[in-house]
């Protein structure tokens, strides 16, 4: 049942994801790969969140951020893949509206939690080399609890937004979402609704969200370089710049494929575009995050050494 008759119009109450592709051979295919990228999604960042649990060497403010963001790609890539490898087995893949709402409001959820995270270890790296002696005290547990409330308040804020603003559109004529999930550009599209405020405010949270914690990261990052350029020692300034490359490569994958999506005018890209790059980000990028911190971080290379070889030797 897609629909309710509702006066003069017809209501949806259900839609249909189009997913990706119709091309059986590219839906197997896509299936495969993509529920392999899910798995490693899930067991690398579990391993992570273990690790700095478990690790004494790794309670430290940086990681305490890390293992809230390998908690918030988990969340992220599971809001929308399993959704998706279901629509690579079936011809027609249908959500409710309140599935869909669902859907919509756990992607906003978590993917401004990841803005807000990235902007918070982007600030953990300016206290940690531009004002050093002060890091246990500007980056206490007190205040890094703080940081995190503010996140996921805001992110839950963002959220509401989205799905108050859905459930003031009227979908009232075509179901059917060209995407593999329920974003909300492609069901505005398919919305009755005259009011552009229920489209304008979402556009006002996520806009916001993103300028600011692309604010927060740009004006953390010129203190850094300052700081960097200004140390005499070589190996001093390689020290600092290294620690800084793995959030520097995770920023720019993850606020790249953001601006492409939610900044750019949506005239300098197609659809199909959209929805590859969309893959990127939401499916891709959470399992890349843990594999880039692992490789560049001693530490936790360090971290995950010691605990293999203490598995290794209860045996």
């Amino acid at each position: 049942m897609d629909s309710l008759w509702d006066g003069n119009h017809t209501a949806v109450t259900g839609f249909i994801l189009l997913g990706l592709t119709d091309d059986p051979i590219l839906k197997v295919i896509l299936f495969m790969i993509i529920l392999c990228i899910y798995l490693v999604t899930i067991s690398v960042n579990l391993n992570i969140i273990i690790l700095i649990r478990i690790s004494s060497q790794l309670h430290h403010p940086m990681y305490f951020f890390l293992s809230h963001l390998a908690f918030a790609d988990i969340c992220f890539s599971t809001s929308v893949t399993p959704n998706m490898l279901v629509n690579f087995l079936v011809e027609r893949n249908p959500i409710s509206y309140h599935g869909c709402c669902t859907q919509l409001s756990s992607t906003a959820v978590f993917g401004a939690v990841e803005c807000f995270l990235l902007a918070i270890m982007a600030y953990d790296r300016f206290v940690a080399i531009h004002k050093p002696l002060l890091y246990s005290t500007k980056m206490s547990t007190q205040v890094c609890v703080q940081f995190l409330t503010v996140a996921y308040v805001g992110s839950f804020l963002n959220a509401s937004s989205f799905a108050i603003c859905y459930h003031f559109l009227f979908f009232c004529g075509p179901n059917r979402v060209n995407h593999f999930f329920c974003d909300f550009a492609p069901l505005v599209e398919l919305s009755c609704s005259e009011n552009s405020i229920p489209v304008v405010v979402p556009s006002f949270t996520a806009g916001s969200i993103i300028l600011f914690t692309v604010f927060v990261i740009v004006v953390s990052y010129m203190y850094i370089l300052i700081t960097i350029l200004k140390m005499r020692s070589s190996e001093g300034r390689h020290k600092a710049f290294s620690t800084c490359t793995a959030h520097l490569t995770a920023v720019g994958l993850y606020f790249g494929t953001v601006i492409f999506i939610y900044v750019l005018p949506k005239s300098s890209y197609s659809t199909d575009q959209n929805k590859v790059v969309s893959v990127f980000y939401m499916v891709v990028i959470p399992m890349l995050n843990p594999i880039i911190y692992s490789l560049r971080n001693s530490e936790i290379k360090g971290a995950l050494k010691r605990m293999l070889d203490r598995k290794t030797f209860s045996h």
